[in-house]
Protein backbone atom coordinates (compact mmCIF):
# COMPACT_ATOMS: atom_id res chain seq x y z
CA UNK A 1 0.00 0.00 0.00
CA UNK A 2 1.16 3.62 -0.92
CA UNK A 3 1.96 5.69 2.24
CA UNK A 4 -0.56 8.35 0.82
CA UNK A 5 -3.23 4.96 1.02
CA UNK A 6 -1.94 3.84 4.59
CA UNK A 7 -2.24 7.64 5.43
CA UNK A 8 -6.07 7.89 3.83
CA UNK A 9 -6.85 4.15 5.65
CA UNK A 10 -5.33 5.35 9.51
CA UNK A 11 -7.39 8.85 9.17
CA UNK A 12 -10.53 7.21 8.67
CA UNK A 13 -10.08 4.67 11.10
CA UNK A 14 -9.56 7.87 13.63
CA UNK A 15 -12.53 9.32 12.19
CA UNK A 16 -15.13 5.99 12.98
CA UNK A 17 -13.07 5.67 16.40
CA UNK A 18 -13.66 9.47 17.90
CA UNK A 19 -17.91 8.60 16.09
CA UNK A 20 -17.80 5.88 17.50
CA UNK A 21 -16.71 7.35 21.13
CA UNK A 22 -18.88 10.21 20.73
CA UNK A 23 -22.03 7.77 20.07
CA UNK A 24 -21.32 5.57 23.09
CA UNK A 25 -20.81 8.65 25.46
CA UNK A 26 -24.44 10.28 24.15
CA UNK A 27 -26.11 7.09 24.80
CA UNK A 28 -24.35 6.82 28.24
CA UNK A 29 -25.49 10.44 29.46
CA UNK A 30 -28.38 9.41 28.32
CA UNK A 31 -28.51 6.42 30.93
CA UNK A 32 -27.49 8.64 33.58
CA UNK A 33 -30.28 11.15 33.14
CA UNK A 34 -32.70 8.83 32.46
CA UNK A 35 -31.60 6.46 35.61
CA UNK A 36 -31.31 9.92 37.86
CA UNK A 37 -34.78 11.09 36.91
CA UNK A 38 -36.26 7.61 37.51
CA UNK A 39 -34.47 7.40 40.92
CA UNK A 40 -35.50 10.56 41.69
CA UNK A 41 -39.29 10.07 41.07
CA UNK A 42 -39.76 6.52 42.04
CA UNK A 43 -37.25 5.63 44.83
CA UNK A 44 -38.94 5.85 48.56
CA UNK A 45 -36.22 3.39 50.84
CA UNK A 46 -34.94 2.26 52.45
CA UNK A 47 -32.05 0.83 50.56
CA UNK A 48 -31.49 -2.75 51.08
CA UNK A 49 -27.64 -2.70 51.31
CA UNK A 50 -26.74 -6.41 51.76
CA UNK A 51 -28.42 -7.50 48.67
CA UNK A 52 -27.65 -4.56 46.49
CA UNK A 53 -23.67 -5.63 47.20
CA UNK A 54 -24.44 -9.71 46.76
CA UNK A 55 -26.68 -9.01 43.78
CA UNK A 56 -23.75 -7.03 42.17
CA UNK A 57 -21.31 -9.33 43.05
CA UNK A 58 -23.04 -12.11 41.66
CA UNK A 59 -23.84 -10.21 38.24
CA UNK A 60 -19.84 -9.41 38.10
CA UNK A 61 -19.11 -13.11 38.41
CA UNK A 62 -22.09 -14.37 35.98
CA UNK A 63 -20.77 -11.87 33.61
CA UNK A 64 -16.91 -12.87 33.65
CA UNK A 65 -18.56 -16.49 32.88
CA UNK A 66 -19.17 -15.01 28.82
CA UNK A 67 -19.49 -17.88 26.32
CA UNK A 68 -19.99 -18.15 22.47
CA UNK A 69 -23.56 -18.41 20.96
CA UNK A 70 -24.60 -17.74 17.56
CA UNK A 71 -22.16 -15.21 16.30
CA UNK A 72 -21.60 -13.41 19.49
CA UNK A 73 -21.48 -14.27 22.82
CA UNK A 74 -23.27 -13.91 25.79
CA UNK A 75 -23.43 -14.05 29.50
CA UNK A 76 -25.78 -16.27 31.98
CA UNK A 77 -26.68 -13.20 33.84
CA UNK A 78 -29.72 -12.96 33.54
CA UNK A 79 -30.19 -15.74 36.29
CA UNK A 80 -29.67 -12.84 38.47
CA UNK A 81 -30.79 -9.92 36.79
CA UNK A 82 -34.81 -11.64 36.91
CA UNK A 83 -34.50 -11.71 40.96
CA UNK A 84 -32.93 -8.24 41.17
CA UNK A 85 -36.25 -6.99 39.97
CA UNK A 86 -38.13 -8.18 42.99
CA UNK A 87 -35.39 -7.84 45.90
CA UNK A 88 -33.92 -4.21 44.96
CA UNK A 89 -36.31 -1.36 44.48
CA UNK A 90 -37.06 -1.23 40.31
CA UNK A 91 -35.38 2.43 40.44
CA UNK A 92 -32.18 0.94 41.81
CA UNK A 93 -31.75 -1.92 39.15
CA UNK A 94 -30.19 -0.09 36.22
CA UNK A 95 -27.26 1.65 37.54
CA UNK A 96 -26.51 -1.64 39.40
CA UNK A 97 -26.25 -3.87 36.66
CA UNK A 98 -24.62 -1.20 34.87
CA UNK A 99 -22.21 -1.24 37.68
CA UNK A 100 -22.00 -4.85 37.65
CA UNK A 101 -21.09 -4.73 33.67
CA UNK A 102 -18.29 -1.82 34.06
CA UNK A 103 -16.45 -3.89 37.66
CA UNK A 104 -16.83 -7.67 35.21
CA UNK A 105 -14.89 -5.10 33.11
CA UNK A 106 -11.87 -2.95 35.19
CA UNK A 107 -9.78 -6.20 35.53
CA UNK A 108 -9.39 -6.30 31.71
CA UNK A 109 -8.48 -2.51 31.16
CA UNK A 110 -6.17 -3.16 34.36
CA UNK A 111 -4.60 -6.07 32.59
CA UNK A 112 -4.01 -3.65 29.54
CA UNK A 113 -6.51 -6.09 27.06
CA UNK A 114 -9.27 -3.51 27.04
CA UNK A 115 -9.05 0.47 26.82
CA UNK A 116 -11.13 2.06 29.35
CA UNK A 117 -13.75 3.04 26.92
CA UNK A 118 -15.18 -0.21 27.74
CA UNK A 119 -15.90 1.29 30.65
CA UNK A 120 -18.27 3.79 29.15
CA UNK A 121 -19.98 0.90 27.05
CA UNK A 122 -21.07 -0.23 30.55
CA UNK A 123 -23.62 1.85 30.33
CA UNK A 124 -25.21 1.33 27.20
CA UNK A 125 -25.22 -2.37 27.29
CA UNK A 126 -27.19 -1.85 30.75
CA UNK A 127 -29.85 0.09 28.53
CA UNK A 128 -31.48 -3.71 28.90
CA UNK A 129 -32.99 -2.90 32.50
CA UNK A 130 -34.83 0.07 32.20
CA UNK A 131 -37.46 -0.97 30.53
CA UNK A 132 -38.10 -4.21 33.15
CA UNK A 133 -37.84 -1.69 35.67
CA UNK A 134 -40.24 0.38 34.57
CA UNK A 135 -42.75 -2.77 33.92
CA UNK A 136 -42.12 -3.53 37.48
CA UNK A 137 -43.04 0.10 39.04
CA UNK A 138 -46.10 0.30 36.80
CA UNK A 139 -47.35 -2.76 37.55
CA UNK A 140 -46.67 -2.44 41.08
CA UNK A 141 -44.91 -5.64 41.57
CA UNK A 142 -42.76 -6.67 44.88
CA UNK A 143 -43.04 -10.21 45.09
CA UNK A 144 -43.34 -13.06 42.61
CA UNK A 145 -46.24 -14.49 41.69
CA UNK A 146 -47.39 -16.91 38.82
CA UNK A 147 -50.50 -14.50 38.36
CA UNK A 148 -48.42 -11.70 37.16
CA UNK A 149 -46.94 -14.04 34.05
CA UNK A 150 -48.62 -11.56 31.61
CA UNK A 151 -46.75 -8.83 32.83
CA UNK A 152 -43.16 -10.58 33.35
CA UNK A 153 -44.32 -11.46 29.48
CA UNK A 154 -44.16 -7.63 29.07
CA UNK A 155 -41.44 -6.81 31.04
CA UNK A 156 -38.66 -9.62 28.72
CA UNK A 157 -40.63 -7.97 25.98
CA UNK A 158 -39.27 -4.46 27.54
CA UNK A 159 -35.77 -5.64 27.69
CA UNK A 160 -35.30 -6.84 24.68
CA UNK A 161 -36.66 -3.55 23.03
CA UNK A 162 -34.31 -1.32 25.15
CA UNK A 163 -31.56 -3.56 24.16
CA UNK A 164 -31.92 -3.65 20.48
CA UNK A 165 -32.75 0.46 20.77
CA UNK A 166 -29.39 0.88 22.42
CA UNK A 167 -27.47 -1.46 20.10
CA UNK A 168 -29.51 0.13 17.00
CA UNK A 169 -28.07 3.50 17.96
CA UNK A 170 -24.39 2.69 19.01
CA UNK A 171 -23.88 0.32 16.38
CA UNK A 172 -25.46 1.74 13.39
CA UNK A 173 -24.13 5.40 14.15
CA UNK A 174 -21.00 4.85 15.80
CA UNK A 175 -19.73 1.69 13.73
CA UNK A 176 -21.86 1.40 10.57
CA UNK A 177 -23.64 -2.27 11.49
CA UNK A 178 -26.21 -2.65 9.34
CA UNK A 179 -29.80 -3.31 11.24
CA UNK A 180 -30.41 -6.72 9.82
CA UNK A 181 -26.94 -7.69 10.46
CA UNK A 182 -26.80 -6.56 14.27
CA UNK A 183 -30.10 -8.39 14.71
CA UNK A 184 -28.91 -11.93 14.03
CA UNK A 185 -26.19 -11.47 16.08
CA UNK A 186 -28.68 -10.53 18.74
CA UNK A 187 -31.25 -13.10 18.46
CA UNK A 188 -29.46 -16.00 19.96
CA UNK A 189 -28.41 -13.81 22.60
CA UNK A 190 -32.04 -13.02 23.50
CA UNK A 191 -33.35 -16.79 23.01
CA UNK A 192 -30.43 -17.75 25.63
CA UNK A 193 -31.89 -14.72 28.01
CA UNK A 194 -35.65 -16.20 27.43
CA UNK A 195 -34.90 -19.22 28.31
CA UNK A 196 -33.19 -18.31 31.51
CA UNK A 197 -35.87 -16.26 32.76
CA UNK A 198 -37.80 -19.25 34.33
CA UNK A 199 -34.72 -20.25 36.29
CA UNK A 200 -34.04 -16.57 37.43
CA UNK A 201 -37.47 -16.67 38.82
CA UNK A 202 -37.36 -19.71 40.08
CA UNK A 203 -34.73 -18.10 42.24
CA UNK A 204 -36.97 -15.07 42.65
CA UNK A 205 -39.74 -17.26 43.94
CA UNK A 206 -36.59 -19.02 46.50
CA UNK A 207 -35.32 -15.38 48.09
CA UNK A 208 -39.17 -15.12 49.48
CA UNK A 209 -38.72 -18.07 51.02
CA UNK A 210 -35.44 -17.53 52.26
CA UNK A 211 -32.82 -14.39 52.26
CA UNK A 212 -30.33 -14.55 49.73
CA UNK A 213 -31.49 -17.27 48.24
CA UNK A 214 -30.38 -16.11 45.02
CA UNK A 215 -27.08 -17.11 45.64
CA UNK A 216 -28.07 -20.78 44.48
CA UNK A 217 -27.93 -19.79 40.31
CA UNK A 218 -23.96 -19.48 41.33
CA UNK A 219 -23.74 -23.53 40.57
CA UNK A 220 -25.88 -23.60 37.35
CA UNK A 221 -23.98 -20.75 35.68
CA UNK A 222 -21.02 -22.47 36.38
CA UNK A 223 -22.32 -25.83 34.93
CA UNK A 224 -23.18 -23.48 31.68
CA UNK A 225 -19.72 -22.18 31.87
CA UNK A 226 -18.38 -25.98 31.90
CA UNK A 227 -20.57 -27.42 29.33
CA UNK A 228 -19.78 -23.98 27.06
CA UNK A 229 -15.84 -25.05 27.09
CA UNK A 230 -16.73 -28.32 26.50
CA UNK A 231 -18.47 -27.19 23.53
CA UNK A 232 -16.09 -24.73 22.36
CA UNK A 233 -13.57 -27.82 22.47
CA UNK A 234 -15.40 -29.83 20.41
CA UNK A 235 -16.06 -27.54 17.79
CA UNK A 236 -11.98 -26.88 17.36
CA UNK A 237 -12.19 -30.66 17.20
CA UNK A 238 -14.18 -30.07 14.57
CA UNK A 239 -12.65 -27.72 12.60
CA UNK A 240 -9.34 -29.30 13.08
CA UNK A 241 -10.58 -32.73 11.88
CA UNK A 242 -12.46 -30.79 9.11
CA UNK A 243 -9.34 -28.74 7.76
CA UNK A 244 -7.32 -32.60 7.72
CA UNK A 245 -10.10 -34.13 5.31
CA UNK A 246 -10.18 -30.38 3.11
CA UNK A 247 -5.81 -30.98 3.20
CA UNK A 248 -6.85 -34.42 1.97
CA UNK A 249 -8.75 -34.24 -0.86
CA UNK A 250 -6.78 -31.24 -2.21
CA UNK A 251 -4.17 -33.49 -1.92
CA UNK A 252 -6.15 -36.21 -3.74
CA UNK A 253 -7.07 -33.89 -6.20
CA UNK A 254 -3.61 -32.80 -7.05
CA UNK A 255 -2.50 -36.50 -7.47
CA UNK A 256 -5.72 -36.43 -10.17
CA UNK A 257 -4.27 -33.92 -11.91
CA UNK A 258 -0.80 -34.79 -11.76
CA UNK A 259 -2.01 -38.27 -13.17
CA UNK A 260 -3.87 -36.70 -15.88
CA UNK A 261 -4.05 -33.13 -16.82
CA UNK A 262 -7.35 -33.12 -19.00
CA UNK A 263 -8.90 -34.93 -16.02
CA UNK A 264 -7.62 -32.70 -13.18
CA UNK A 265 -8.25 -29.17 -15.18
CA UNK A 266 -12.01 -31.18 -15.87
CA UNK A 267 -12.10 -31.46 -12.31
CA UNK A 268 -11.63 -28.16 -11.38
CA UNK A 269 -14.26 -26.62 -13.67
CA UNK A 270 -16.82 -29.37 -12.59
CA UNK A 271 -16.23 -27.96 -8.68
CA UNK A 272 -16.63 -24.93 -9.80
CA UNK A 273 -20.13 -25.28 -11.51
CA UNK A 274 -21.43 -27.63 -9.08
CA UNK A 275 -20.88 -25.50 -5.84
CA UNK A 276 -22.38 -22.49 -7.81
CA UNK A 277 -25.24 -24.99 -8.66
CA UNK A 278 -25.55 -26.04 -4.24
CA UNK A 279 -25.35 -22.25 -3.39
CA UNK A 280 -28.50 -21.26 -6.06
CA UNK A 281 -30.57 -24.20 -4.53
CA UNK A 282 -29.59 -23.04 -0.77
CA UNK A 283 -28.10 -26.54 -0.01
CA UNK A 284 -26.87 -26.66 3.84
CA UNK A 285 -23.21 -26.73 4.55
CA UNK A 286 -22.97 -29.86 5.18
CA UNK A 287 -24.38 -31.15 1.73
CA UNK A 288 -22.71 -28.30 0.20
CA UNK A 289 -19.65 -29.65 1.44
CA UNK A 290 -20.05 -33.01 -0.15
CA UNK A 291 -20.62 -31.51 -3.65
CA UNK A 292 -17.83 -29.55 -3.20
CA UNK A 293 -15.31 -32.59 -2.62
CA UNK A 294 -17.40 -35.10 -4.19
CA UNK A 295 -16.78 -32.63 -7.49
CA UNK A 296 -13.61 -32.39 -6.61
CA UNK A 297 -12.83 -36.07 -6.54
CA UNK A 298 -15.48 -37.53 -8.79
CA UNK A 299 -12.89 -39.06 -11.33
CA UNK A 300 -10.49 -40.31 -8.52
CA UNK A 301 -10.81 -43.63 -9.70
CA UNK A 302 -9.47 -43.26 -12.97
CA UNK A 303 -6.08 -43.26 -11.64
CA UNK A 304 -6.43 -46.98 -11.78
CA UNK A 305 -8.28 -46.84 -15.08
CA UNK A 306 -5.57 -48.17 -17.64
CA UNK A 307 -4.50 -44.97 -19.73
CA UNK A 308 -4.75 -46.47 -23.13
CA UNK A 309 -8.29 -46.36 -22.39
CA UNK A 310 -8.76 -43.56 -20.57
CA UNK A 311 -6.61 -41.57 -23.43
CA UNK A 312 -7.87 -43.17 -26.50
CA UNK A 313 -8.51 -40.96 -29.38
CA UNK A 314 -11.92 -42.28 -30.36
CA UNK A 315 -14.99 -43.73 -28.78
CA UNK A 316 -14.54 -46.72 -26.66
CA UNK A 317 -16.10 -50.03 -27.34
CA UNK A 318 -18.40 -52.25 -25.02
CA UNK A 319 -15.30 -54.01 -22.87
CA UNK A 320 -13.39 -50.68 -22.79
CA UNK A 321 -16.80 -49.12 -21.61
CA UNK A 322 -17.34 -51.37 -18.97
CA UNK A 323 -13.23 -50.89 -17.44
CA UNK A 324 -14.08 -47.35 -17.26
CA UNK A 325 -17.37 -47.35 -15.77
CA UNK A 326 -15.64 -48.97 -12.82
CA UNK A 327 -13.77 -46.18 -12.04
CA UNK A 328 -16.54 -44.90 -9.79
CA UNK A 329 -16.30 -47.89 -8.13
CA UNK A 330 -12.51 -47.64 -7.64
CA UNK A 331 -13.06 -43.83 -6.80
CA UNK A 332 -15.45 -44.99 -3.41
CA UNK A 333 -13.03 -47.76 -2.77
CA UNK A 334 -9.88 -45.12 -2.56
CA UNK A 335 -11.92 -42.72 -0.57
CA UNK A 336 -13.37 -45.31 2.01
CA UNK A 337 -9.96 -46.31 3.02
CA UNK A 338 -9.43 -42.87 4.17
CA UNK A 339 -13.14 -42.82 6.12
CA UNK A 340 -14.68 -40.06 7.71
CA UNK A 341 -16.33 -37.37 5.95
CA UNK A 342 -14.53 -39.06 2.71
CA UNK A 343 -16.43 -42.39 3.36
CA UNK A 344 -19.63 -40.31 2.62
CA UNK A 345 -17.59 -38.21 -0.53
CA UNK A 346 -17.39 -41.96 -1.93
CA UNK A 347 -20.64 -42.67 -1.79
CA UNK A 348 -21.76 -39.36 -4.03
CA UNK A 349 -18.71 -40.53 -6.32
CA UNK A 350 -19.88 -43.71 -6.47
CA UNK A 351 -23.21 -42.29 -7.46
CA UNK A 352 -22.23 -39.29 -9.85
CA UNK A 353 -22.80 -41.53 -13.10
CA UNK A 354 -26.14 -42.23 -12.31
CA UNK A 355 -29.41 -41.11 -14.25
CA UNK A 356 -32.46 -39.90 -13.46
CA UNK A 357 -34.47 -42.63 -15.28
CA UNK A 358 -32.34 -45.30 -13.70
CA UNK A 359 -30.27 -46.10 -16.64
CA UNK A 360 -27.20 -45.17 -15.08
CA UNK A 361 -24.26 -46.71 -13.61
CA UNK A 362 -22.83 -48.64 -11.16
CA UNK A 363 -25.90 -49.33 -9.43
CA UNK A 364 -29.14 -48.34 -11.51
CA UNK A 365 -30.35 -45.70 -9.05
CA UNK A 366 -33.14 -43.53 -10.24
CA UNK A 367 -34.38 -40.44 -9.07
CA UNK A 368 -34.23 -39.06 -5.06
CA UNK A 369 -32.58 -42.92 -4.45
CA UNK A 370 -29.54 -40.81 -6.08
CA UNK A 371 -28.02 -38.58 -3.41
CA UNK A 372 -28.78 -34.93 -4.10
CA UNK A 373 -24.44 -34.05 -4.11
CA UNK A 374 -24.54 -36.88 -6.82
CA UNK A 375 -27.22 -35.45 -9.26
CA UNK A 376 -25.71 -31.86 -8.89
CA UNK A 377 -22.01 -33.45 -10.43
CA UNK A 378 -23.90 -35.39 -12.52
CA UNK A 379 -25.07 -32.69 -14.33
CA UNK A 380 -21.85 -30.45 -13.74
CA UNK A 381 -19.84 -33.17 -14.86
CA UNK A 382 -21.72 -33.41 -18.28
CA UNK A 383 -21.57 -29.49 -18.96
CA UNK A 384 -17.71 -29.65 -18.64
CA UNK A 385 -17.58 -32.39 -20.83
CA UNK A 386 -19.45 -31.04 -23.79
CA UNK A 387 -17.62 -27.86 -23.35
CA UNK A 388 -14.36 -29.35 -23.19
CA UNK A 389 -12.43 -30.09 -26.71
CA UNK A 390 -11.04 -33.77 -26.65
CA UNK A 391 -9.06 -35.35 -29.43
CA UNK A 392 -12.03 -37.11 -31.03
CA UNK A 393 -14.43 -34.31 -30.69
CA UNK A 394 -14.74 -30.72 -30.52
CA UNK A 395 -16.78 -28.41 -27.75
CA UNK A 396 -19.86 -27.93 -28.16
CA UNK A 397 -20.92 -24.20 -28.21
CA UNK A 398 -22.47 -22.98 -23.89
CA UNK A 399 -25.95 -22.37 -26.04
CA UNK A 400 -25.62 -25.85 -27.33
CA UNK A 401 -24.16 -27.36 -24.05
CA UNK A 402 -27.40 -25.46 -22.30
CA UNK A 403 -29.96 -26.80 -24.58
CA UNK A 404 -28.79 -30.43 -24.23
CA UNK A 405 -29.06 -30.23 -20.16
CA UNK A 406 -32.36 -28.65 -21.49
CA UNK A 407 -33.62 -31.40 -23.53
CA UNK A 408 -32.24 -33.96 -20.85
CA UNK A 409 -33.97 -32.78 -17.58
CA UNK A 410 -36.37 -35.76 -16.56
CA UNK A 411 -34.23 -38.70 -17.98
CA UNK A 412 -30.52 -38.24 -17.16
CA UNK A 413 -30.47 -35.33 -14.94
CA UNK A 414 -32.77 -34.37 -12.19
CA UNK A 415 -34.69 -31.30 -13.49
CA UNK A 416 -34.36 -29.12 -10.36
CA UNK A 417 -30.75 -29.35 -10.60
CA UNK A 418 -30.87 -28.48 -14.16
CA UNK A 419 -33.22 -25.43 -13.56
CA UNK A 420 -30.52 -24.27 -10.77
CA UNK A 421 -27.77 -24.92 -13.59
CA UNK A 422 -30.04 -23.17 -16.53
CA UNK A 423 -29.93 -20.03 -13.89
CA UNK A 424 -26.32 -19.73 -13.28
CA UNK A 425 -25.02 -20.76 -17.13
CA UNK A 426 -27.41 -18.01 -17.82
CA UNK A 427 -25.49 -15.17 -15.84
CA UNK A 428 -23.47 -12.77 -17.86
CA UNK A 429 -20.93 -12.77 -15.53
CA UNK A 430 -18.29 -15.96 -14.91
CA UNK A 431 -19.10 -19.11 -13.13
CA UNK A 432 -18.67 -17.91 -9.35
CA UNK A 433 -15.76 -18.97 -7.44
CA UNK A 434 -16.01 -21.51 -4.70
CA UNK A 435 -16.61 -19.85 -1.02
CA UNK A 436 -13.04 -20.88 0.54
CA UNK A 437 -13.14 -22.57 4.81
Amino acid sequence: MRPSEAQADEVQTRRMERRDLVVQALVAALFIVVCAAFFALEFEGPMPLVDLVLLVAVATVLGRLEFEIGGGSASPAQLVFVPMLFVLPPAIVPPAFAAALALDRIPSVLAGRSRPRVLLTALGDAWFAIGPAIVFTVAGLDAPSLADWPVYLLALAAQFTGDLASSLVRMRLGRGIAPPQLLRSMAPRWLFDLLLSPIGLLAAFATREQDQAYLLVLPQAVLLKVFARERRERISQAIELSAAYRGTALLLGDVIEGDDEYTGQHSQGVVLLAVAIADEMRLGEDERRLVEFGAMLHDIGKISTPKEILNKPGPLDADERLVMQDHTIAGQAMLDRVGGILHEVGEVVRSSHERFDGGGYPDGLAGDAIVRPARIIAVSDTYSAMTTSRPYRAALKHETAMDELRANAGSQFDPGVVEAALAILAMPAPTPQPRRR
